[in-house]
C-alpha cells in the first residue's frame, strides 16, 4: 500500500507524541458542518439519491456524473475497463494513479508535466492531476479538450483528476456549460479536499453514459453510505458557506507562499497547499516532526516537501516558529 499524508497514528508512534499540527494532506482544515443525519439513513441500504446527482452537476457543471467511493474507487477500477493499453502518467503526481495503471497488462510510462503536450500522440490514455498534486502545476481547459480529442479519435481516454480543482473552477474540464461530455475525456472530482470532508468517501466522474454504466456495473451497488449522501447534498448545496471558504482558502493560500518566501523558500502550489523542491527533504521533514508538525515527505524522484493550511491563529504561529528554527539552523 502507498504512503499517503494524514498518517498520525504512524507519526505518534514513531516520535512519542500526540500534539500534531497535520500539514501533511493539503485537505481543508475548517470542515463543512456535518447537518444531523436522518435516522433512516443507518437502517435503509443507500439508494442512490437522484437530487445528491442534480446538485453535484450544479456544483460541478457537469451533465453526467457517477458518485463514487472517494475518486479511489475510480481510479483503482478505470485501469480494468481497458484492453492492455499504453498509458501516460504525469509526473511526479498523485502516486495511485500511476501504481494502478501498472497493473492488469498496461504499459505504464511516467511523464514530466511539463513534457504531457508531446506524449499524447504516443499513448493510448493519458492521466493528469490538474491542478498537479504536488507541485501545483495546471494545463489549461482548452489543452485538456484537444488532447481529449486527439485520444477520442483512436479510442483513447484522457483521465484528469480535479481533487483540488474547486479552488481553480476556470480550468475545469468538467463544466461542459449545457453540453454533453466529449468522448473520451474522464474527469474526477473530490468532495474531501474543498470541503474538509474526506471521512466521507465521497468522489463523483464525469464521463460518457456508456462508460458511467460500465464503471458502475464493475463497483457494484451500495457504493456511497447513506449518511454520505446526505451531508454532501447540503454542502454541495450551499453557496454561501462555498463562496466564503473559497475566499478564506485563496488567502490562506497566499498567506502561506509568503510566509515559506519568507524564510528562503521559493514554494508553488494551489488554494490549499504549498510545494518545493528540497535538496535537504528528509532532514526538513525531522526538523517539523521534532516541533509537532507533521508534513507531506516526498523522498522519490519528486524529492520535496508539501505544506498544508495551518487550521487556525495559533497553527500559523507554531508553523513560523519552527520554520524561524529551519532557517537559523541552515545559517
Amino acid at each position: 500500500m502507498l504512503e499517503h499524508g494524514g498518517n498520525l497514528r504512524q507519526a505518534a508512534l514513531r516520535y512519542g507524541r500526540n500534539d500534531w499540527l497535520d500539514l501533511s494532506t493539503g485537505i481543508n482544515p475548517e470542515w463543512y458542518p456535518a447537518p444531523a443525519i436522518a435516522d433512516n439513513a443507518w437502517h435503509r441500504l443507500p439508494e442512490p439519491d437522484p437530487a445528491l446527482v442534480q446538485a453535484a452537476q450544479a456544483y460541478y457543471g457537469a451533465p453526467q456524473l457517477l458518485p463514487v467511493a472517494g475518486t479511489q474507487a475510480a481510479i483503482q477500477a478505470l485501469p480494468r475497463l481497458r484492453r492492455p493499453s499504453r498509458v501516460a502518467v504525469a509526473a511526479p503526481s498523485y502516486a495511485e494513479h500511476a501504481h494502478h495503471w501498472a497493473q492488469h497488462g498496461h504499459t505504464l510510462h511516467q511523464v514530466p508535466y511539463d513534457a504531457l503536450g508531446s506524449a499524447v500522440a504516443e499513448c493510448d490514455v493519458m492521466v493528469v492531476v490538474n491542478p498537479n498534486n504536488p507541485t501545483g502545476a495546471s494545463v489549461p481547459r482548452e489543452c485538456l479538450l484537444d488532447w481529449a480529442a486527439q485520444l477520442s479519435a483512436r479510442g483513447g481516454w484522457l483521465v484528469v483528476d480535479e481533487a483540488f480543482g474547486d479552488t481553480a473552477l476556470q480550468a475545469s474540464a468538467a463544466a461542459q456549460g449545457g453540453y454533453g461530455m466529449p468522448d473520451g475525456l474522464i474527469v474526477l472530482r473530490s468532495v474531501g479536499k474543498f470541503f474538509g470532508l474526506a471521512g466521507l468517501r465521497l468522489g463523483f466522474v464525469a464521463a460518457q453514459p456508456a462508460l458511467l454504466d460500465a464503471l458502475a456495473d464493475l463497483l457494484g451497488p451500495w457504493t456511497v453510505s447513506g449518511p454520505a449522501q446526505q451531508v454532501a447534498l447540503a454542502a454541495l448545496r450551499d453557496t454561501a458557506w462555498q463562496q466564503r471558504t473559497l475566499a478564506q482558502l485563496r488567502a490562506g493560500g497566499q498567506r502561506l507562499h509568503a510566509l515559506l518566501a519568507a524564510h528562503g523558500i521559493h514554494s508553488s502550489g494551489s488554494a490549499l497547499f504549498q510545494w518545493w523542491p528540497e535538496a535537504r527533504a528528509e532532514a526538513f521533514h525531522e526538523h517539523m516532526a521534532r516541533q509537532g508538525i507533521w508534513v507531506r515527505l516526498f523522498p522519490s524522484a519528486a524529492r520535496g516537501i508539501r505544506l498544508g493550511l495551518p487550521p487556525d491563529e495559533a497553527g500559523w504561529q507554531r508553523l513560523e516558529h519552527a520554520l524561524t528554527l529551519w532557517t537559523k539552523d541552515k545559517q
